[in-house]
């Protein structure tokens, strides 16, 4: 049995340059560009952007 595909796990990967990630679930159908959002990164002690990676 498959996975549900309209919410696929994927990566936020920090904009800062640390290789610091989230991983969470994302709509398809609501947001099928790429996601960004502003999550706090524990290396630089700040928040920044994240972007989902392919």
């Amino acid at each position: 049995m498959a996975r549900n595909e309209l919410r696929p796990l994927i990566k936020l990967r920090s904009t800062a340059g640390t290789g610091h990630t989230y991983v969470t679930r994302k709509n398809r159908r609501n947001n099928p560009d790429r996601l960004t959002l502003r999550k706090y990164d524990p290396i630089v002690r700040k928040h920044v952007l994240y972007r989902e990676g392919r």
